[in-house]
């Protein structure tokens, strides 16, 4: 029993630690993002704008293809060194509406090509890769469906490519659906400390950072150079990214320039989106982290780099903390009163997202009421991104490229996804959810006499996060079954 009890505890001090390291990153990442944030990145603009080519990689998005193109046709940019790809590979009726749509553009003068695959091959990296084929621009632009850029987003961006070495210059993510309810709300804020504080401190301090897959724009020769589009991972823009700051590039960051999109709106397409990047991540680190520490680069870059490329590491971390505490607490009661100091670096990311102030974000004292509603979405995704973790880390089968589904969502329009198509269908891992939230609070109860009040604040946030990721999932989940029914009555 002692070697029992002794393995249990050292797995639940390595929790902790590697709970430890990742809040005091996002100290770290906030001191150097206050160094350094007066000090944007100069624009080094070529001597003539450059020929583009603006990819356009799409999967089945009936309501957004149109939206899309009306704005990418709108940029303003020299016409003859503009070359729109429209890279469908739908396999409903989206593919009839892209080719109606785009050569409705071709007839108005907009060079755009059409490509669309037999196979889904290769997933995005294989649309994008089989785009580079026929590309025609120096530089490459890419825009997921939900994204709209503005008019002069291209201008903005194509001005920092006199900088030889820069291989891709990275937008920030807007949001056209953010204050629709408490879950998009605390999604953007999220996202918000992502692009305002991390994607800044890393850009600006000569870290590694990563292209997001979207709003950016790439010199074509970097990505040729770092051995192309690969569609071995799910995280085909974390790959490459990397790949090319190890080729001797570095990747441009520019948190002015703005493109507002989608936020998810269902919590399951949320938790398959998050599930994606938490895999893909992972596949990213089996196939890279070796590569990093071997790179001539910089230690810091290397630490740094590893930091970041294991940041979905903290979800399997809180699990293992939450499945521990109640046989330490049963088999060695002092134990757990062991660590209070490890609490101290829970504070790191809520601090990360105060600080993540746009021009678009609330008032402090509004941030700070969305900051539980975020812990709750944090620590609710654990069950998920262990998932998506593991598999990552240990099967050789990459996965399928599940979609983030998108419904043309604004403010005005927040609950016009429910009962359509794309609508994802709750898995079943929301049984092990309420599982958990039913054991966090059976720890309290049985932790009660030897703990006291003390771990009670923490097991609460686990059985209320599980509680509110799965509660909100069923009830969005009838939701949209009664507006399917309502629409279609032979269903009901």
């Amino acid at each position: 029993m002692l070697v029992v009890t002794t393995l249990i505890e050292v797995l639940y001090v390595l929790a902790l630690f590697g709970l430890a390291v990742y809040g005091v990153n996002s100290v770290v990442n906030i001191a150097l993002f206050e160094w350094k944030k007066g000090k944007p990145m100069q624009p080094n603009p070529l001597p003539d704008w450059p020929s583009v080519t603006v990819q356009l990689p799409t999967y089945n998005e009936r309501y957004m293809v149109e939206r899309l193109l009306n704005a990418v046709t709108a940029l303003d940019y020299p016409r003859e060194k503009l070359q729109i790809q429209m890279l469908d590979d739908s396999t409903d009726e989206t593919a009839v509406l892209v080719r109606r749509i785009v050569a409705k553009y071709i007839a108005r003068g907009h060079n755009i090509e059409l490509i669309q695959r037999k196979d889904r091959s290769g997933f995005k990296a294989g649309a994008l890769a089989e785009g580079l084929k026929t590309a025609t621009g120096d530089l490459v632009a890419i825009f997921d469906a939900d994204f709209i850029p503005s008019p002069d987003w291209l201008k903005k961006t194509v001005i920092y490519f006199g900088d030889p070495k820069l291989a891709c210059m990275q937008t920030r993510w807007g949001h056209l659906n953010s204050g629709t309810d408490l879950f998009a709300h605390a999604q953007s804020l999220g996202i918000d400390g992502h692009f305002i504080v991390e994607q800044t401190a890393r850009s600006r301090n000569s870290l590694f950072l990563n292209f997001n897959g979207t709003a950016g724009i790439w010199r074509r020769t970097a990505i040729e150079d770092a051995g192309g589009w690969q569609p071995d991972t799910l995280c085909e823009d974390l790959d490459l990214s990397y790949r090319v700051q190890m080729h001797g590039w570095h990747i441009g960051y520019t948190p002015e320039v703005v493109v507002k999109a989608e936020l998810p709106a269902q919590v399951e397409a949320f938790k398959k989106q998050q599930f994606r990047w938490a895999k893909g991540s992972f596949q990213v680190v089996r196939k890279t982290l070796g590569n990093l520490w071997r790179a001539p680069i910089t230690i810091a870059q290397r630490v740094m780099g590893t930091i970041h490329l294991l940041a979905y590491i903290v979800h399997p971390l809180m699990l293992v903390t939450l499945l521990l505490m109640l046989p330490i607490g049963l088999l060695d009661p002092k134990f757990l009163k062991m660590f209070p100091w490890t609490m101290i670096t829970a504070f790191g990311p809520p601090l990360v997202y105060l600080c993540a102030k746009t021009e678009f974000t609330p008032r402090l004292i509004d941030r700070l009421k969305l900051i539980p509603a975020l812990v709750m979405i944090g620590f609710g995704l654990s069950v998920n991104n262990t998932l998506a973790v593991l598999q990552g880390l240990f099967s050789k089968d990459m996965g399928s490229f599940v979609r983030t589904p998108k419904f043309d969502l604004t403010a005005t329009r927040a609950s016009n996804w429910q009962g359509k198509p794309y609508v994802m269908s709750i898995s079943p891992l929301i049984s092990v959810e309420l599982g958990l939230a039913i054991y966090a609070i059976l720890s309290i109860i049985l932790l009660l006499p030897s703990q006291g009040l003390g771990t009670m604040p923490l097991l609460l946030v686990y059985a209320i996060s599980y509680s509110y990721m799965a509660g909100l999932n069923l009830v969005q989940n009838w939701q949209s079954s009664q507006v399917r029914r309502a629409s279609n009555p032979s269903e009901a």
